[in-house]
């Protein structure tokens, strides 16, 4: 396949000014999808509740959540060398005060939880950013996010067995602060690694928007309706992700196989990894803001799928078939990013991005679980489609808007 995705990822990855920031950037985000988890075991592991324990692990997401485009706008503002220098020395050592100086009856867990979460490295946003200012061809971009689609469901997949590799040493605390020591060195090998000319996209203090304010202002980026319309339909869009998390361990319940659980989580991220490798193949003609309403219908047409399944294994074949068009939506989504906002606001733009996928998410997992006892998890399965075919009307409608560019100030087109 020399002409197939893995020799074109192949061909990227190891460029000069490309392999570098790629894969200390990778490093940097290995704790990333894990983190939580590994939180509540070490809170766990000291002795503490799970109350105690989702409390700690709910205080460390909410400090990215609030703390992360405010890193990220550092990073337009400075550079991105400071900026994850500093977050790489102190988010490792934050953690590891988290582990070996509080314990769970300490009012100092969550404070510290906390603080380690605003100061988590923005090596995701950096990097989708760099991707964008990089020297490269077009068709060398749709490479390079198709990767970051790709490797997110890698790490989503891997994530849990790094851990239980890290938990051999029979200690949760141990295998936390390990984690958050390799993602330090990921940024700090991220921040040192040499960039060409003009990919900093380093914006002054002085520049002004048309209002006066400075180009960020409050919201940043999403000030653009283009991105604001974007990231909608991101949200919207993540909720049946979060919907899903909560049927699916219930069908499995329901049916009596409870041990499978983890079995049939893997085949929707396997089946993501693989749509990723097949049909991104060939490169679309297609421009971006085009493409992708398709793309979050046929999303939105496998999120049906699961209400056909009769069992596990049914459930198991539905989410592989149907989470094919998944990493592909992703990577046409961050191709959107960097085409709808101002390059120098891209950092910020991707922390915003990703920050609608978690909220969407969470909000999915929320009315799922209320969902789950007056309709069960084939009924949640059904929101979960209906959400889907909400988030497919909605980019629709906003297309001819994704296509304007960072000028763009009309509504969504009829």
């Amino acid at each position: 396949m020399t002409n197939g995705l893995p020799s074109r990822f192949l061909a990227l990855l190891t460029r000069r000014h490309v392999a570098g920031p790629a894969w200390w950037s990778v490093t940097a985000r290995l704790p990333v999808y894990l983190m939580s988890l590994a939180m509540v075991l070490a809170v766990r592991e000291q002795g503490g509740g799970y109350a105690r324990a989702g409390l700690v692990a709910a205080l460390y997401t909410a400090g990215m959540a609030l703390g992360g485009p405010l890193v990220a706008r550092c990073v337009d503002r400075v550079g991105q060398r400071p900026v994850l220098l500093a977050t790489g020395l102190l988010h490792p050592s934050a953690l590891a005060a988290l582990v070996w100086a509080t314990g769970p009856r300490s009012w100092a867990q969550p404070a510290v939880a906390f603080a380690a979460g605003t100061v988590l490295p923005p090596a995701n946003a950096c990097m989708r950013s760099l991707w964008a200012r990089l020297p490269l061809s077009d068709e060398e971009r749709e490479t390079a996010y198709l990767w970051e689609a790709l490797l997110t469901e890698v790490l989503v997949i891997g994530a849990p067995l790094m851990l239980a590799g890290l938990m051999l040493s029979g200690s949760a605390g141990r295998a936390l602060t390990g984690v958050a020591v390799v993602g330090g060195v990921g940024a700090l090998g991220l921040a040192l690694t040499p960039l060409p000319p003009g990919t900093q996209g380093i914006r002054e203090e002085g520049d002004q928007d048309g209002n006066g304010a400075g180009p960020s202002g409050l919201l940043g980026p999403l000030r653009a309706p283009a991105m604001l319309s974007l990231a909608t339909v991101m949200a919207v869009c993540s909720m049946p992700i979060g919907l899903m998390t909560l049927a699916i361990p219930a069908f499995v319940d329901e049916h009596g196989t409870v041990g499978s659980t983890g079995v049939v989580y893997a085949c929707w991220g396997v089946g993501s990894a693989a749509g990723a490798l097949w049909l991104g193949r060939s490169q679309s003609e297609v421009a971006a803001h085009r493409r992708f309403p398709w793309l979050v219908l046929a999303f939105a047409a496998g999120t049906a799928l699961p209400l056909f399944a009769s069992s596990p294994l049914a459930l198991a074949v539905a989410l592989a078939v149907g989470s094919a068009p998944i990493a592909l939506v992703s990577a046409t989504e961050m191709k959107l990013v960097s085409m709808v906002v101002d390059t120098r606001l891209l950092t910020e733009a991707f922390t915003w991005a990703s920050l609608a996928t978690v909220v969407g998410d969470a909000v999915g997992q929320q009315v799922g679980g209320l969902l789950m006892d007056p309709v069960g998890p084939r009924g949640v399965f059904a929101a979960a489609s209906v959400m889907a075919l909400a988030g497919a009307a909605l980019a629709f409608a906003c297309r001819g808007q994704l296509g304007r560019g960072p000028a763009a100030t009309a509504g969504c087109a009829a």
